[in-house]
């Protein structure tokens, strides 16, 4: 759903049996129309979570808010991993000092969130307008 959040994949993730099983979660904001854009990122920590999840959360209705979006799972292509999850995103211009933590990736450890590695580069800054 377009108004689904970070916080509300977590919530979704946990209260499903998953809390402590994933490792990386994004959900891409258009910061231009205001809202998410419809799908997520997430890393599981192992092959077996990834299958679980995929099942539990194939043709998944009962969001938080009403919607009549209709969840489809996919493994990511090329993405694969949380490394990979880290690379794409540690030098993207979503990791930005001016982008709202709310709107970024995060990584966990055993449930808790940790510092996502600092640049390696310097990030430019994004080029849309922020709506929040």
């Amino acid at each position: 759903p377009s108004d689904f959040t970070r916080d509300m994949l977590r919530e979704l993730l946990d209260s499903n049996g998953f809390s402590e099983r994933y490792n990386f979660i994004y959900v891409p904001y258009d910061f231009s129309r205001g809202r998410s854009i419809g799908y997520a990122f997430v890393n599981m920590e192992s092959a077996q979570d990834a299958m679980q999840a995929r099942e539990r959360f194939t043709n998944f209705q009962q969001w938080k808010n009403p919607s009549s979006k209709i969840c489809a799972v996919s493994w990511g292509a090329p993405l694969q991993g949380l490394e990979a999850h880290i690379e794409k995103f540690q030098n993207s211009p979503v990791m930005h000092q001016d982008v709202p933590d709310e709107f970024k990736p995060m990584l966990f450890s055993q449930g808790r969130r940790i510092d996502f590695p600092c640049p390696t580069k310097l990030i430019r800054q994004p080029r849309w307008k922020f709506r929040h």
